[in-house]
């Protein structure tokens, strides 16, 4: 196994993903595929989130409690996102679903992805292909909107979409 040097960014999504999962059965040929991320990626990810304490030996089972504490208290600081400029894009955030019927704002974020359409300021992914994976998996998209919100939001944003997390992850 290589050294662990730290998490990044993918790991939050690989593991979004596999808190949706119904079971422990799936592959990492399964995982590459929906996430579109090499099996090399997931296997390297896989074994980082258990020196984090985030998987169990088993790299299957999901610490769901440290995983949402880490996303709760860590994430903006490990993987901090400012709003950029206005461009063409895909909702997140706390303007995508789940929280876009709940916080109203002036200001939409998005994440930069060219067959997008809605308009707003800008945040990178924490993986260059979740956009265009998160247009084909709806669980995984107000996942990462809801982790985007702990990145970006305001106090009250936050706190809102963590309660959200929480009821999803535990």
């Amino acid at each position: 196994m290589k050294k662990h040097s730290g998490m990044r960014p993918h790991d939050i999504i690989i593991l979004l993903k596999i808190a949706i999962k119904k079971s422990n059965t799936w592959t990492l040929r399964e995982l590459g595929i929906e996430l579109e991320v090499s099996f090399s990626e997931i296997s390297e990810s896989l074994n980082r989130s258990v020196l984090a304490g985030l998987l169990a030996e088993d790299k299957h089972t999901l610490m769901r409690q440290a995983f949402v504490e880490f996303l709760m208290f860590g994430l903006k600081y490990v993987f901090p996102q400012k709003p950029g400029s206005p461009v063409r894009g895909i909702k997140t955030a706390y303007s995508a679903p789940p929280l876009s019927a709940i916080i109203q704002h002036d200001e939409k974020i998005v994440w930069p992805w060219p067959e997008g359409m809605d308009r707003g300021v800008s945040i990178e992914p924490l993986h260059p292909k979740l956009p265009g994976v998160c247009l084909r998996d709806s669980q995984l998209y107000e996942l990462a909107a809801l982790t985007d919100t702990l990145r970006v939001g305001g106090s009250r944003e936050r706190q809102v979409a963590a309660e959200e997390l929480r009821t999803r992850l535990l």
